[in-house]
């Protein structure tokens, strides 16, 4: 019998409709990550989903068009929510199918469910429209929206046995997810603009001649865009090149899924390098044959091993 059939066995109905309406949700909403999360063993993508699914009802919240008094409210009844999960108090039969998967998984696996506080503080700082002057203020925005991700999805796939310098594990994932949204947020700055929102440091944006900002398919005036773009590419591959030394801290089916959701951003980051100007006229994203490239990249676990021997290279 195939490990799929005995989960699902080991599954109550309930359980089981609930994590399939996570699956749905992270297919049809987030097709960077479910390219990654595909190569995990099916409790790991399941717990994965959950984890997706309640994350996506937060930043839709953030992302919404209600009042700014109203989103406060949801967040906090969201946050309600993830502290019945917490206690214990969410039943299998419980109307919130993303809720009853979250649980489940929560009971199986070790996620520190503090980090989804930690992005429901960060979309409060989306809806309260703070902004940030330097890359330390934005970097404890990304911590807690995308690098509080890793760390929680380290708790569901966890560091391999007998791994190498494990201690730092929760650190390298929390870098990683760093990296992941600041790659994120050159994609989608002009997006963003139109929302009223600005992510990218404001002394970069002066360095720069950027400041005012980018409301159309060309930059302000006498700036130096591709300039500004560089330097956070600059940036975002060191952030990278120290979140990629969690890789060999994995089994090979996490490291697969890590590596190919992390070489997707990558290769998305290569792509803006290439041609700044892209993002404002329009949103950048890979075709589906090069994230499936990517990820059988990952699963022949070619990353991690030459992320491996340069950290051994490092440490001689």
């Amino acid at each position: 019998m195939s490990p799929t059939v005995e989960d699902s066995i080991s599954l109550p109905a309930p359980v089981l409709a609930a994590y399939s309406y996570c699956e749905t949700v992270t297919g049809s909403e987030a097709r960077n990550f479910a390219y990654g999360i595909r190569l995990l063993p099916v409790a790991e993508r399941r717990a994965m989903s959950a984890l997706y699914a309640f994350s996506r009802r937060v930043d839709d919240i953030g992302d919404g068009t209600l009042a700014p008094e109203v989103k406060a409210d949801r967040l906090g009844a969201t946050r309600d929510i993830l502290d019945r999960i917490r206690d214990g108090k969410v039943d299998e039969d419980d109307t919130d199918p993303v809720a009853v998967a979250l649980a489940d998984a929560a009971r199986r696996f070790p996620i520190p469910l503090g980090g989804l506080d930690e992005l429901i503080d960060g979309v409060l700082m989306d809806v309260k429209g703070v902004t940030y002057e330097t890359w330390d203020d934005l970097k404890l925005y990304c911590r807690c929206v995308a690098g509080a991700i890793g760390r929680l999805s380290l708790g569901i796939f966890g560091p391999a046995p007998g791994a190498p310098q494990t201690e730092k594990a929760a650190e390298y994932a929390d870098t990683l997810g760093l990296a992941l949204q600041l790659t994120n947020i050159l994609r989608d700055v002009r997006e963003d603009a139109g929302n009223g929102r600005t992510y990218l440091p404001a002394d970069d944006l002066a360095k720069f001649g950027c400041s005012d900002g980018f409301d159309g398919p060309h930059p302000p005036a006498g700036s130096d865009f591709p300039g500004l773009v560089h330097f956070e590419v600059r940036r975002a591959r060191a952030l990278f090149a120290e979140g990629y030394r969690l890789l060999p801290m994995l089994d090979r089916r996490s490291g697969a899924c890590v590596a190919a959701m992390a070489g997707i951003y990558r290769r998305l980051l290569d792509r803006i390098e290439r041609d700044p100007l892209a993002v404002l006229r329009g949103r950048v994203s890979l075709p589906g044959h090069e994230k499936a490239y990517v990820a059988v990249r990952g699963l022949s676990g070619f990353d991690a091993r030459q992320i491996g021997r340069q950290a051994g290279r490092r440490r001689t």
